[in-house]
């Protein structure tokens, strides 16, 4: 029996990696959980899973809680998401906060040598040098949980990575994919909302529609695999049924394969190395699919991703402002308080004018993060 300790429990992935927990009783038990506002969710969730430790945002939403659940161990705050990330009896952290919140959890998990199913891809463009070397210093595996690095996690299996040629990162394209630059004027948070594959959150279906989210997975890639960025393509394929390759030196190729759901990658990264039946899963039926599309994916269509490859092969600080930059301007976005095309231009405006640090530690990245922050929001 493993013990579960999730953080973001509320949110999408949150809520995909319950299912799993639910449909093996005999193998995980959710011992603790960390969430934001979303009171009427966690109150659901403590009902359901009974967890023994619970970490809320701040004090407001402490008090809200405690009038739904009788349950005496609430924490609040930042340093309370370090604090169960350490607790002894923690087996397994899955990181599914949003944003680079969920960085210090991450480390501190590492340190107490904790197995760490990670969805928090800010965690790795913020401090990727500094997590992987956190990482092999205490021997710890960062399980990857998008169903992106999942398949990548797999067609390595076994095999040298001094073999590997290149990885295939795929994208759906998001909810704009057929839309051209000008079709983009005026588009609202509902159109943007909605995304043709996948069930994820507000932020995430966003960065889908930008195509940030691609070009925080490929910085994320660089780090969990350490691939060089020139090895790293992203294709658009349309059906999210291959979830990404890797193309081997004697040019084989080994792809992942599956329905869009998410609780695959997340139920594997919870097994590691094993592997357990999904029964609400469907099976792939590639009869049925009948054809697969792929095609090149446009820098100029897309600036965002091209951002995220510039952020990532410069490196030291601007991986943090691409970062900061973009959670600010898609809050905004979501608020209306800019337009969807405006998003690109927080991000870029941000990139030109920071002053680079070529080798930050985590005081200044938490700084410079901060610091692009205030800006964006002072602006807008």
């Amino acid at each position: 029996m493993k013990n579960i300790t999730l953080l973001g429990a509320t949110g999408s992935i949150g809520l995909q990696t319950l299912d799993v927990i639910k449909e093996h009783p005999d193998q995980f038990r959710l011992y603790g959980i960390a969430f934001g506002k979303n009171v009427d969710k966690a109150t659901e969730i403590i009902k359901a899973f009974k967890p023994k430790i619970i970490v809320v945002q701040d004090e407001k939403v402490r008090k809200e809680l405690l009038i739904h659940t009788d349950q005496s161990t609430i924490l609040v705050g930042r340093e309370a998401l370090d604090e169960v990330s350490a607790d002894p009896k923690t087996d397994v952290l899955v990181n599914a906060v949003m944003g680079s919140v969920g960085l210090s959890a991450t480390l501190t998990a590492i340190r107490h040598k904790k197995q760490i199913a990670i969805a928090n891809k800010e965690t790795l463009v913020t401090a990727g040098h500094i997590v992987m070397e956190a990482a092999k210093k205490y021997g710890v595996d960062l399980l990857p949980v998008d169903s992106e690095h999942s398949a990548i996690f797999q067609a390595l299996n076994g095999e040298s990575r001094k073999d590997v040629n290149k990885i295939i990162v795929t994208a759906s394209g998001g909810s704009f994919r057929d839309k051209t630059r000008e079709q983009l004027r005026g588009v609202t948070v509902k159109d943007a909302l909605n995304h043709p594959n996948w069930n994820m959150g507000a932020k995430i279906t966003i960065d889908s529609a930008t195509m940030m989210n691609k070009g925080l997975e490929v910085i994320e890639a660089h780090w969990l695999f350490d691939i060089p960025y020139d090895k790293i393509d992203v294709i658009q394929h349309k059906e999210s049924i291959i979830h990404s390759m890797v193309e081997y030196a004697d040019k084989s190729v080994i792809a992942q394969l599956g329905t869009p759901d998410m609780r695959v990658p997340i139920q594997y990264a919870l097994t590691y190395p094993d592997r357990l039946a999904l029964p609400p899963s469907k099976s792939l039926d590639l009869v049925e699919i009948s054809t697969l599309h792929f095609s090149k994916m446009d820098m100029d269509r897309f600036p965002c991703l091209a951002f995220a490859y510039q952020a990532g092969r410069k490196g030291g600080s601007l991986p943090t402002v691409l970062n900061a930059a973009n959670e600010a301007a898609v809050d905004l976005f979501l608020r209306e308080k800019i337009t969807f095309l405006e998003i690109e231009e927080v991000i870029e405006n941000a990139m030109t004018n920071h002053s680079f640090v070529k080798q930050p530690d985590l005081e200044t990245i938490n700084a410079i993060d901060q610091e692009i922050r205030n800006k964006t929001y002072e602006k807008y």
